[in-house]
């Protein structure tokens, strides 16, 4: 007997909710905030409406659904079914976030604060979710995302980008080369690697690639195409800027030996769940297998 599906929603502590953690009381974080010139009901609004639209859709789950709710800090630790449908109700960077711990199952993003967001992810309004979870499994957009894979097997998945680069802000040290240039390598020392996928060219990536007057296409979501970029390369008589810039087709990667104690891959931000390279290790990034299914 087949399980009922189950409506994951996932959510963020909401900057309200941090500023009275931290404070202990609204009234000592309002006045923290006044004291320096700033009112608490901005956030507080913020807060409302958040809350608002959580509540909303939580009412709009079907009866005989099965629900569960994951906060944006648990998502590593939460165990995603195969029969989930999972809603995404926040920010576009919170689709990101959930997007490296599914596999393939329908999300559906509903946007807290029209306006402030991109809406680029969170495509659709609270008033919305009974439609869409009636719908869902239905269209899709397949979004492309980015992966890195150590030779130790460590991976890592992400569907905007992946940074390699040292932590804090050490110079990171390494070798790179891609796999189908005939075997060359360029000694490097930069701010790290960035390697993005077209969702990831509304944000980060996009940043870089304008800064730097690229005359590089950017890919679309669901194009099979990645966007590298190396970050401020230093040149010197054992480190070159040749290969600082390029694409990765669906079949290519992007090839990185460690020449430091340790540099680390992270992806979409969350610098908590990142790969741990040391000295002499090779990592390879490129377009994942797998697909976000964004419902459209």
């Amino acid at each position: 007997m087949s399980l009922a599906p189950r409506a994951v929603l996932v959510h963020r502590t909401s900057e309200y909710d941090e500023l009275v953690a931290r404070h202990g009381t609204h009234g000592q974080a309002a006045y923290f905030l006044a004291s320096r010139g700033r009112d608490i009901e901005e956030v507080a609004e913020r807060h409302r409406r958040a809350r608002t639209a959580l509540a909303e859709v939580t009412s709009a789950v079907p009866p005989a659904w099965r629900q569960a709710q994951v906060e944006r800090a648990d998502l590593d630790r939460f165990l995603f079914a195969p029969e989930d449908v999972v809603v995404v109700v926040g920010q576009d960077g919170l689709v990101a976030n959930a997007a490296k711990y599914l596999t393939g199952q329908p999300v559906i993003g509903i946007d807290t604060d029209p306006g402030r967001n991109p809406g680029v992810l969170v495509r659709h309004r609270p008033r919305d979710a009974a439609k869409l979870l009636a719908a869902a499994g239905g269209t899709v957009d397949e979004l492309t995302m980015v992966e890195a894979v150590a030779d130790d097997t460590q991976r890592l998945v992400a569907l905007n980008e992946i940074y390699l680069g040292a932590p804090g802000h050490q110079t990171a040290r390494y070798r790179l080369g891609l796999d189908d240039d005939g075997g060359a390598v360029e000694a490097q020392a930069s701010s790290g690697v960035l390697v993005g996928t077209g969702t990831g060219a509304t944000g980060w990536l996009r940043s870089v690639w304008q800064e730097r007057g690229s005359r590089l296409p950017l890919p679309s979501p669901t194009e099979d195409r990645l966007v590298w970029f190396v970050r401020e390369a230093w040149p010197s008589p054992a480190t070159g800027t040749t290969l600082v810039a390029g694409e990765l087709a669906i079949s290519a990667s992007l090839r990185v030996t460690v020449e430091s104690d340790r540099l680390i891959a992270f992806g979409d931000g969350i610098e908590s769940d990142a790969l741990q390279l040391t000295w002499g290790q090779t990592v390879r990034v490129g377009v994942c297998g797998q697909r976000l299914r964004l419902a459209g």
